[in-house]
């Protein structure tokens, strides 16, 4: 809608006030909106709604593999101590 209506207003920052007001949701919100649509069509720099979705998914990911990794190295100090003291015997 801002995109639609921009020419009607002298910058885009009075139409998102404009139109924030008319929708009842506060300005910055619409302007946060707005940056994000741009970024998504690639008219300004930055990290699309996709990417930023895939960012979080190998974030999460990578802390899952770190955590499972502590789990496996614990794991094998306690067989490792526990196969050389049943070899010592």
């Amino acid at each position: 809608m801002v995109f639609e209506h921009r020419d009607e207003y002298p910058s885009q920052w009075k139409a998102i006030q404009s139109i924030a007001e008319k929708l009842d949701v506060h300005k910055e919100s619409l302007r946060v909106w707005v940056r994000r649509a741009e970024v998504d069509a690639g008219q300004r720099p930055g990290l699309t709604t996709d990417e930023r979705a895939r960012m979080r998914e190998l974030e999460r990911e990578v802390k899952e593999l770190r955590r499972a990794n502590e789990i496996l190295k614990a794991a094998s100090a306690f067989f490792g101590a526990e196969l050389d003291r049943q070899s010592k015997r």
